[in-house]
């Protein structure tokens, strides 16, 4: 990652972001040698305007910001740091800098919803076993198959989830829709999708007038 700190006179903005809730919790600004000590420990570390000196959050009050991953942006001058917080991240005590509580922005209960948040985290992780590929991974020994192995596999995942929904119990099949998920990210990573992309078109197809577009496409394509 190529983080372009002279732009700002040596600094860059940094956003700080709950990797479960996806809430933003406070903007501070890294120098590269607080960057280079927040991959070192793992905990967000900021360059203070004030104090002119490193700071890292949580050292007094024993409220870190714990690191997920960063990401820079387009232009290469401003970070997002996603984060397990521990505690409220504000000095004030309040979760967010802008005295916002730190809940799931979707609906359902925080269990659900931090739940289906770690469909993204899955996601990131098997995309960095395929551009990795350590030895001795499951999924890297998936990626190594090939898509027709892969494929082969999602069915086999797919048939044993039928068999559980039909003639089994709640709890074995739950186990194999899991299997049969993990398997399916691993198919749409290996043709370029990520499961964001099956989710985006259950969402168009949430729309009252998706079905209505659809017919309509396929009997202008009928005319043709």
């Amino acid at each position: 990652m190529t983080i372009d700190f002279e732009k700002m006179g040596g600094l860059v903005p940094a956003i700080i972001q709950d990797a479960e809730t996806r809430n933003v919790l406070m903007l501070g600004f890294m120098n590269k040698e607080a960057y280079e000590k927040t991959v070192a420990t793992g905990h967000v570390t900021f360059w203070s305007r004030t104090r002119q000196t490193l700071w890292t959050k949580g050292e007094t009050s024993g409220h870190f910001l714990n690191l997920v991953d960063m990401k820079i942006d387009c232009d290469n001058d401003t970070l997002l740091v996603r984060v397990h917080p521990v505690g409220p991240t504000c000095h004030k005590g309040t979760d967010t800098c802008w005295g916002e509580e730190n809940t799931p922005l979707s609906g359902g209960t925080a269990q659900h919803s931090d739940a289906l948040l770690f469909l993204s985290e899955l996601q990131d992780f098997i995309d960095r076993r395929k551009q990795e590929m350590p030895e001795g991974s499951y999924t890297t020994s998936l990626f190594t198959k090939g898509i027709n192995k892969i494929a082969q596999k999602v069915g086999e995942e797919a048939l044993e989830t039928v068999i559980e929904a039909t003639n089994g119990t709640k709890e074995h099949l739950v186990y194999e829709a899991s299997d049969l998920l993990y398997h399916l990210i691993v198919m749409l990573t290996e043709k370029g999708l990520r499961i964001e992309d099956v989710a985006e078109e259950l969402h168009r197809r949430h729309d009252p007038e998706w079905d209505k577009q659809r017919r309509e496409a396929k009997a202008a394509g009928k005319m043709k």
